[in-house]
């Protein structure tokens, strides 16, 4: 018989997320009781056509529409993701940090290197084409060492995470639905995180983190067209499970969803009772 494989999440740091999700839901309401967004009045420029399961494992369906709860609530729900991350990152890793600030002097021809490389990807991009991001990587450090004036730069990640073997892992955890200038603006940073550190994949790995996916369960069903062109897509983007996996292992995903899961249930009856339902 095939053993069991354990939890990705251990019972200690779930317990600390589901404390850490309950107060955030809690400190939520205190604002909601005393202001004016729990009105209910449904919003019909509300999207449904999207999937968001951590809001929806929290937020009851019959307040869904409750648009200024429901926008206040996805705008804050963000800094859960990086929280969350972080907990499970210090359970598997030896460093896990948010808002990890790295500066170094770097050299000005790097610098411009990557303000080159940025637009000649854009071009590209433009024309359906592709620029490997090993190779926009690859041509930045190849200018560190000019002997060209240094200029001091600093990148703050929102994740940080140093793997017992010395690898480093930076993610921009971000929306799943950016625009253009965000794509390319988080293309710009994974560059200046290479540069600062000066070192290639594997040593030095730098993403774009999107916490779900709101097309579907697989990547195959990601949508959004401007991150898909507009970013290194299939070299430095993970979405939904891919992240948290890459933090947890297999099953991070599923279990951290259960317990937004969880943490809802045990909230619903005073959400709902907040907003009259």
């Amino acid at each position: 018989m095939a053993r069991r494989r354990p939890p990705a999440i251990s019972a200690e740091v779930k317990e600390q997320i589901r404390q850490y999700l309950s107060n955030f839901v809690n400190t939520l309401l205190q604002e909601v009781a005393t202001s004016d967004m729990g009105d209910s009045d449904a919003d019909s420029n509300v999207d449904d056509s999207t999937l968001k399961p951590f809001h929806q494992a929290i937020i009851p369906v019959a307040i869904r529409k409750a648009s200024r709860f429901e926008r206040s609530f996805s705008t804050r729900l963000g800094s859960t993701f990086e929280e969350c991350a972080r907990r499970i990152a210090a359970q598997h890793h030896a460093v896990a940090r948010r808002n990890y600030k790295i500066q170094a002097e770097v050299s000005q021809a790097a610098l411009e290197e990557i303000n080159t490389q940025v637009a000649t990807f854009e071009s590209m991009a433009t024309q359906r084409k592709r620029l490997p991001f090993k190779e926009m990587v690859s041509a930045v450090l190849s200018k560190s060492t000019a002997p060209t004036n240094v200029v001091t730069l600093s990148v703050i990640s929102d994740l940080y995470v140093r793997k017992h073997d010395g690898k480093e892992l930076f993610f921009e955890i971000k929306s799943p639905q950016p625009n253009k200038g965000q794509c390319l603006e988080v293309t710009q940073r994974l560059l200046r995180i290479h540069l600062l550190r000066g070192k290639p994949r594997p040593d030095v790995q730098a993403y774009f983190a999107m916490p779900y996916n709101p097309f579907g369960p697989s990547r195959k069903d990601y949508q959004w067209s401007y991150a898909i062109h507009y970013t290194p897509f299939d070299d430095a983007v993970l979405i939904g499970d891919e992240f948290w996996e890459l933090l947890g292992g297999p099953s991070t995903y599923e279990e951290l969803l259960a317990i937004y899961e969880e943490v809802g249930r045990a909230h619903a009856q005073t959400i709902l009772s907040l907003f009259g339902v």
